[in-house]
C-alpha cells in the first residue's frame, strides 16, 4: 500500500496552514496600517512584531505610495505564489507562471474579503456582549469594519434603533466572493492546464 498521496495531504495542509498564518498577519497589518488603527493597540503590537522581520528590510528597497506599504502586499504576494508552486508541487500538478499568478491573486483577495467579513461578523456579535471602547479587541474591529459598514449606513437608516448595516455587508462581500473572486480563481485554473 503506497502512502506517498496521505504524505503529500499532510504536506500540503502544512504548507497552507504555515503560509496561510503568516499572509493572514501581513494581511492584517496592512489592513490595520490602511485605516489607520491604533498601533499602541495590543493586538496590532503583536502583529507588528510578528511581521517586522522580514518587512524593515523590505522597506529599504521597497518604499510606500499613497500611504500604502508595498513592501507588505509584494511580501504577501511573494509567499502567495511560493505556496502555490509548493502545492501544486507536491499535488503533481503543472505550474504556468501567470496561473500561479493569478491564483496568488485572487487568493490575496478572497483572504482580503474575508477578513472582512469575519471582522463585520464579531463586531456584530460584539456590540450585543461587549460596548467597551477600551476593549482593544473593539478598538481594532471599529476601525478595519469602518470601510465596509459606512457607506452602507450612509445610505440604510436605523430600523427601529437597529443597525442593518452589517447584514447588508455580509451580502455584498458575498456576493463579491461569487462575483470576483471564483471567476479570477477559475481563470487561474484554466491557465494552468493550458
Amino acid at each position: 500500500m503506497n502512502g506517498a498521496p496521505y504524505f503529500n495531504n499532510a504536506g500540503i495542509f502544512l504548507i497552507q496552514t504555515a503560509f496561510g498564518f503568516y499572509i493572514l498577519a501581513l494581511l492584517l497589518r496592512f489592513l490595520l496600517q490602511w485605516v489607520r488603527a491604533d498601533f499602541y493597540n495590543p493586538l496590532v503590537q503583536f502583529l507588528v512584531r510578528v511581521t517586522n522581520p522580514p518587512l524593515i528590510p523590505l522597506r529599504r528597497s521597497i518604499p510606500g505610495l499613497f500611504g500604502l506599504d508595498l513592501a507588505c502586499l509584494l511580501l504577501m504576494l511573494a509567499l502567495q505564489i511560493i505556496e502555490w508552486l509548493l502545492v501544486l508541487n507536491l499535488g503533481g500538478l503543472p505550474s504556468n507562471p501567470f496561473g500561479v499568478l493569478v491564483l496568488a491573486l485572487a487568493e490575496l483577495l478572497g483572504l482580503t474579503l474575508q477578513v472582512f467579513l469575519w471582522a463585520v461578523i464579531i463586531q456584530a456579535l460584539m456590540s450585543w456582549f461587549v460596548r467597551d471602547p477600551r476593549n482593544p479587541l473593539y478598538g481594532v474591529l471599529y476601525r478595519l469594519t469602518a470601510p465596509v459598514l459606512r457607506p452602507v449606513q450612509r445610505v440604510l437608516p436605523l430600523f427601529g434603533g437597529v443597525d442593518l448595516s452589517p447584514l447588508i455587508a455580509l451580502v455584498v462581500l458575498q456576493l463579491m466572493h461569487m462575483l470576483l473572486i471564483a471567476p479570477i480563481r477559475d481563470l487561474g485554473f484554466a491557465l494552468l492546464r493550458s
